[in-house]
């Protein structure tokens, strides 16, 4: 008379899962070559899936390869800079050799000898990218001079840099000390 909810109309149970099955349809056996696409299809995913881990591990790799060189790039930055100061303090060491040593020693020579070793040292830092301000007579910019005091005068016009009583440096174009200058004011009349 009354047919039970939990039976389908078709007498499947509800636990069966839809399509063929669920329809009464038997499956059917798959055919030879569907199964060797199957297989090549999963032959295919297997080498796909080696490829991918392959290739995640070779990013992994070339990460940790590029870190490593960044981190010995940092650590032997200055290895050229270096390698020419060794020569100026070379010099050095001959010109205290040559200082210690009374016969040999006169003031002149000390002298010439200490300003080539001055010339050479101020031509590696400068190839190495550091530049000196000059500020005296210059307008006074607060983003290269380091104002220490002022100095009433008629011979230098207001704001501008009567004197540098220390040399600024630059690496190129940024700050690495501003002049210390003393600024021109208009004499109190």
């Amino acid at each position: 008379m009354s047919e039970s909810k939990d039976e389908s109309p078709q007498g499947a149970s509800p636990a069966e899962p839809s399509g063929a099955a669920a329809t009464g349809a038997p499956e059917a056996p798959l055919a030879p070559d569907q199964v060797a696409e199957l297989k090549m299809q999963a032959g295919k995913a297997a080498e796909y899936w080696d490829r991918l881990l392959r290739t995640a591990a070779d990013l992994e790799n070339t990460r940790k390869r590029a870190a490593r060189e960044r981190q010995e790039a940092v650590r032997f930055a200055n290895e050229a800079l270096l390698g020419k100061l060794v020569a100026v303090l070379d010099h050095f060491d001959m010109a205290v050799a040559a200082a210690s040593n009374p016969q040999a020693a006169t003031v002149e020579s000390l002298k010439t000898g200490f300003a080539m070793i001055n010339s050479q040292l101020k031509g590696v830092l400068r190839e190495a990218g550091l530049e000196e301000i000059d500020a005296t007579g210059q307008v006074f910019d607060p983003k290269w001079h380091e104002a220490v005091s002022q100095q009433e005068t008629a011979a230098v016009p207001e704001g501008h840099v009567v004197q540098q009583l220390r040399k600024g440096y630059k690496l190129r174009e940024r700050l690495l000390r501003p002049a210390g200058v003393v600024v021109a004011r208009k004499p109190a009349a």
